[in-house]
């Protein structure tokens, strides 16, 4: 359902279309598209170097088996310290369950991560001071690249900071 919102969204579709086409109150759908800044989130793609729920199997299956550490690290692939660390952090060798580690592996990767400019007083300040000259979010970001070049932290997308200034949930305070 929140693929069709997005989907029309994109094509231009208003609220009130939206709404009536998903069967739900224009708040909801207008509550959705706040809580994101109106930029649809994007999809959840598993880095290449973590485990999958295949992996976790293979690993689950090979405890049962009663094989070492080292062997099923051998057949999925995989360093036998990851393997270790897998088995060690999800109820050990009795207790480990393939769905239950894979269950927590996505909840892991789920936790809320604060914001560049939550995390970075020095550039949250800088950016306030400029949108307060009437400086655009994309003029920000080439200052930005100009003036700290060698600075990771000093980096920030100018969605970033459209997203700050209109959207509640990253509660960076901006001055009106």
């Amino acid at each position: 359902m929140k693929e069709d919102l997005w989907r029309r969204w994109r094509a231009g579709d208003s609220i009130s279309v939206i709404s009536r086409a998903l069967g739900k109150p224009p708040g909801s759908v207008f509550t959705v598209l706040k809580h994101h800044g109106g930029i649809a989130p994007a999809e959840r793609v598993r880095r290449a170097d973590r485990l999958s729920a295949e992996d976790r199997e293979s690993i689950s299956r090979g405890l049962e088996a009663g094989a070492s550490l080292r062997s099923i690290a051998v057949s999925i692939g995989r360093p036998a310290s990851t393997v270790s660390r897998e088995v060690a952090r999800n109820g050990g060798r009795v207790k480990y369950r393939a769905i239950a580690a894979e269950q927590r592996a996505q909840e892991q990767a789920r936790r809320p991560k604060l914001s560049a400019l939550q995390d970075n007083p020095v550039l949250r300040q800088l950016v306030i001071e400029l949108l307060d000259n009437e400086w655009s979010p994309e003029q920000i970001v080439g200052h930005l690249r100009l003036m700290h070049a060698g600075n990771p932290l000093m980096r920030i997308s100018h969605e970033s900071i459209y997203r700050a200034i209109y959207t509640t949930r990253w509660k960076v305070s901006f001055p009106s």
